[in-house]
């Protein structure tokens, strides 16, 4: 079931624009794998965490001075995580609280239910049919994650670790034979500076009440990452250089 949120009064959010060192990096990756084209339909997924809520305000500020056109429409996928026993209002309507603050259009979806049991990989997988559904059906052409450059060190190193394989999220993947990308305008923002952008533009994360919480490889990965980082303080600038850095005649 498909819940459309209708946008009362825009209330323009501050700051209108991103402080010029945010600026930079999120242009100089949509620009590195242009991420965006004129008459795009543009699809954010937005879970209620922080990165997914600057994802949205980013796409947002930056429509309003990109030389192109684009529509711009956010997605909640609703699993179903939140009871009236937490307490306080559903998900879907605190995130279409925030996102009406700056007139975004917002749609929450149902997830699937699912027979087995619950995992970070099944629902994870879910959520993208869900959103490649939806997208097929609104005529979207792009799908926007809030994932950043932390996230896709950490991807590369469980892939490396637990699955032998030398591989990451890319900033922009095309699916479908190039009917629909996915794109991540965050990707050269680590971390500490998203959490900065949602401070500057007043979002505030919405728990997700999954019951299981983040995968517990990400966790490994991450603490694994934070120790490293304190013998080798730039190991993740480094990581994430080699990433695009690759010698085939070194690899086996």
């Amino acid at each position: 079931m498909v819940y459309t949120y209708p946008m009362g009064e825009v209330k323009q959010m501050a700051p209108s624009s991103l402080p010029s060192k945010y600026n930079r990096k999120i242009g100089r990756a949509m620009g590195d794998y242009r991420m965006l084209d004129d008459g795009d339909r543009v699809l954010v997924a937005v879970s209620g965490g922080v990165d997914s809520l600057v994802a949205a305000w980013v796409l947002h500020t930056w429509r309003a001075k990109a030389p192109i056109d684009y529509l711009l429409e956010a997605v909640y996928v609703d699993n179903g995580f939140w009871t009236p026993e937490h307490g306080g209002s559903p998900p879907a309507q605190r995130i279409a609280a925030q996102l009406e603050r700056f007139g975004l259009s917002f749609t929450a979806v149902e997830g699937w239910s699912v027979e087995e049991e619950r995992t970070c990989f099944i629902c994870s997988r879910n959520r993208r049919s869900q959103l490649f559904e939806l997208a097929r059906q609104k005529g979207f052409n792009k799908i926007a994650l809030g994932h950043h450059k932390d996230d896709l060190i950490e991807t590369f190193m469980i892939n490396a670790l637990y699955s032998g394989n030398v591989s990451t999220m890319v900033p922009r993947q095309d699916l479908f034979d190039g009917r629909l990308s996915l794109i991540r305008v965050l990707a050269y923002l680590d971390k500490t500076e998203i959490i900065e952008i949602s401070k500057l533009a007043d979002l505030e994360p919405v728990d997700s009440y999954c019951p299981i919480g983040e995968d517990s490889r990400r966790e490994t990965v991450r603490s694994l990452l934070e120790h490293i980082c304190k013998h080798i303080p730039d190991a993740r600038n480094s990581i994430f250089s080699a990433l695009g850095n690759v010698r085939d005649g070194y690899m086996l």
